[in-house]
């Protein structure tokens, strides 16, 4: 199993990254690729999951092992796959989500895509008592405001630049316009949508 890839992060889209090592270019789809944004042309390590099917062999990345324990964890859920548990990935703090689950929150739970009150309970049923021994208060505790800040403006990045894919534009040119937004430091997502529209139209 391939357990991180080390190398230059040389392209990012919304689903993915590349990571080129030893002349090699590896796809690795993560949770939010623009958190590596800062780091393009750069030195990068990423945390994968080698996965495995009968037709396709899939890299999935993330910032961290605990966050790659808890998509391993997710998978294991009936009803969860690798999409769903991005989806999950990439709007969640770890110590939020594993709460919730102590907590039996169906409400918090459904909160996220693809997953229904059945997958919830689901969810609560396979994972409840077991994401602790995981994700330590340690851990969780090192969870900092400016990682939570972080992770709030990629998604609201994200969410414009869906907008703006549903309005016909392209990664090639969303990919430098998402990097500026994520400059901005908005919280709305139809403001960032606005400046984009601007720095587009240039």
């Amino acid at each position: 199993m391939i357990a991180y890839i080390q190398g230059t992060l040389t392209y990012i889209n919304d689903q993915s990254v590349v990571v080129e090592t030893m002349g090699v270019g590896y796809e690795i789809v993560c949770p939010n690729p623009f958190v590596f944004q800062h780091q393009l042309n750069e030195q990068v390590k990423i945390v994968t999951f080698h996965h495995v099917r009968e037709d396709a062999q899939i890299l999935f990345g993330f910032k961290n092992e605990e966050e790659k324990r808890l998509f391993t964890k997710l998978i294991s859920v009936s009803g969860i796959g690798p999409k769903s548990a991005l989806a999950i990935l990439a709007n969640v703090h770890i110590a939020d989500f594993a709460a919730a689950v102590e907590r039996e929150d169906d409400k918090f739970l459904t909160g996220f895509p693809g997953v229904g009150k059945k997958t919830a309970r689901q969810i609560i049923l396979d994972l409840k008592g077991k994401l602790g021994s995981i994700f330590t208060l340690e851990a969780v505790g090192n969870i900092s405001q400016e990682d939570a800040g972080e992770d709030t403006a990629n998604q609201t990045v994200s969410e414009a630049v869906e907008a703006l894919k549903a309005l016909g534009y392209t990664d090639k040119e969303l990919n430098p316009v998402a990097a500026e937004l994520r400059k901005e430091g908005a919280a709305d997502a139809d403001k960032l949508i606005h400046k984009a529209l601007r720095m587009l139209a240039k």
